[in-house]
């Protein structure tokens, strides 16, 4: 067993368990093991690396400060940092549906016209776009918590101000800023807590990022209720997530970098340190996944020099194939999550409860209703995403939250003074079967693009998807009045939105690779594969499932994705 100059290892017999090292740096190179069989200027085992940080560590310790928190089981470690990472998706969530309450008084007080109202509404989308596109150099320069520290002090200013706006200026101002916030935030959090847990539980804790966002719009709509009969109630309701962000900005002062990010910039010992803190070095699997870590990342600073595009990152999307395929891949997917109309669905769900017959306190309760199930709908996806896989949650939910689309539009056809019941039930089950179904769906539009970038282009990445997200929220907002009049309420829900939803499912058995249970190393091999060989497997995948399905082997459809995908590539 040696290893090569960068840390490769190189095996003249089958591995042994738990080794997948060697998978993972694999998928870097250019079968580095098979060119280059032993060099012996810089051979280091994953034992002896971390024999040798451990050494430096304890040379160079210091004294602890107040914010380096420890438990005797990392994985309490890993809940917690989870748990206020994820609080970003319950502030985004929470300013989402606040200004639902507030649209029923909000425009009256401060005099405002459809048009302005509709720019209010959707102008935190406009600054989650900018807070997105400074997401790369604020996540390059003051890391993954850095970055998140900033978003929460935005969230407290734009809150602050949104409560005390008197003109329409001041209102849209407020929510700028509090777009900054939910921009930055946004794109961070997924990969922050991508960087930092276990691969296995990777897919369902970034899953926890959606609970949380629809989570926060649940709670804006209680908040809501809460002072519907209060005097300017808007501006408490609007005001309250100051709450949140305090507590937000308070617990993460206690969270550490991440380690991927500290490696990324040259700092082994302190990624060390904090994976000590957070994952431990007790499991081979721990160990392993640190070398390769460590491993993959120096591949990847080796090639950015020898390409010489260090300056300008952005030009490998577009030069690098497999960089290119996940730009492709992450940004189809959030333009399937946001064109199939949630958050329009989300920011106008009083309005809309207002049209299918309910009064303005009726509407404001009623809210709650499409909150909850989207709440609800993210609660399968959180428990199993690992065990089912990527492409089964995209698969399966799509035509559910179709059916959902259809029932809505076909509510639009009756007469809400004439048909009040009819229309009301058609409407609410079509909107609790959308809101579950997309519940479960949303958790991929953050799960995808945390993890289908190489590391040195994750920021970049990111910045491109968020702000592609927020951008895509903003026009389908802002256009929403607009467009139900030019289509008609059901043109628009079933033609515009179904019709998407329709594309978009074809799309997905044909061109969504499976990423379940891989480190974000290995993923780099599924993205160095061509489209047509994707599409091959995911043809024959699709084949062995409807086989599966019609014979009543109901295990192997939801279970067996990722056996039929591994039999399928080894026939290939």
């Amino acid at each position: 067993m040696v290893y090569t100059a960068h840390g490769q290892r190189c095996q003249s017999s089958p591995p042994k368990n738990n080794s997948n090292i060697c998978v993972a740096s694999a998928s870097i190179v250019d079968s580095e093991c098979e060119m280059k069989p032993y060099q012996s200027e810089a051979i280091e085992s994953p034992e002896s690396l971390i024999s040798r940080l451990e050494a430096s560590s304890a040379e160079s310790a210091t004294r602890k400060s107040l914010f380096d928190v420890d438990f005797k089981e990392p994985k309490y470690f890993t809940w917690l940092l989870v748990g206020f990472a994820s609080m970003g998706g319950l502030l985004s969530g929470l300013d989402q549906s606040l200004i639902s309450g507030a649209n029923l008084f909000l425009p009256h007080d401060l005099g405002l016209s459809m048009r302005q109202n509709s720019l209010v509404n959707s102008a935190m989308l406009l600054g989650a776009v900018g807070g997105a596109l400074i997401l790369s150099p604020i996540n390059e320069r003051l890391g993954r918590k850095g970055a998140i520290l900033f978003a929460c002090i935005l969230y407290t200013i734009g809150a602050a101000l949104e409560a005390g706006s008197v003109n329409y200026g001041m209102i849209v101002s407020s929510r700028i800023i509090l777009g900054l916030g939910v921009g930055l935030e946004g794109g961070t959090v997924p990969v922050y807590v991508a960087e930092t847990v276990e691969r296995r539980f990777r897919g369902n804790m970034v899953a926890l990022y959606q609970f949380n966002i629809a989570l926060g719009e649940v709670l804006g709509y209680a908040v809501g209720a809460m002072f519907l009969n209060v005097k300017g109630n808007w501006r408490y309701v609007l005001g309250s997530s100051l709450v949140f962000s305090t507590i937000m900005l308070i617990g993460m002062l206690f969270m550490p970098e991440s380690p991927r990010y500290l490696i990324h910039k040259g700092d082994v010992l302190a990624a060390f340190r904090v994976w000590k803190r957070i994952r431990g070095f007790e499991t081979p699997q721990a160990r392993d996944e640190f070398y390769a870590m460590k491993v993959s990342l120096e591949k990847e600073e080796l090639r950015i020099r020898k390409a010489r595009t260090r300056r300008f990152p952005w030009l490998d999307f577009l030069t690098v194939p497999r960089a290119r395929r996940a730009i492709i891949y992450a940004n189809i997917m959030i333009f399937l999550g946001q064109f199939t109309g949630i958050n329009a669905v989300m920011y106008y769900m009083s309005t809309l409860m207002n049209q299918v017959g309910f009064d303005k306190i009726q509407a404001n309760y009623m809210s709650l209703v499409g909150g909850g199930s989207l709440l609800l709908g993210t609660i399968p996806a959180i428990i199993y995403m690992e065990k089912y896989g990527r492409r089964f949650w995209a698969i399966a939910t799509l035509p559910g939250f179709f059916i959902g689309l259809v029932l809505v539009g076909v509510s639009y056809q009756f007469d809400p003074t004439k048909d009040v019941k009819k229309v009301q039930g058609l409407y609410l089950t079509g909107l609790i079967v959308y809101e579950l179904f997309f519940g479960s769906y949303a958790t991929l539009t953050w799960v995808i693009p945390a993890e289908v970038y190489p590391t040195y282009l994750r920021s970049y990445g990111m910045t491109t998807s968020a702000s592609w997200l927020f951008l895509s929220s903003f026009i389908v907002t802002y256009n929403f009045s607009a467009m139900q009049a030019a289509l008609s309420p059901t043109g628009l829900a079933l033609g515009f939105y179904g019709g998407i939803a329709v594309l978009g499912w074809i799309y997905q058995i044909l061109f969504m690779p499976e990423t379940k249970n891989k480190t974000l190393e290995e993923i780099d091999s599924i993205f160095e594969k061509t489209t047509m060989q994707v599409v091959r497997e995911n043809v024959s995948t699709s084949k062995e499932t409807c086989n599966d399905l019609f014979a009543g082997r109901w295990a192997r459809v939801t279970q067996g994705t990722c056996v039929a995908r591994e039999e399928a590539a080894s026939k290939a």
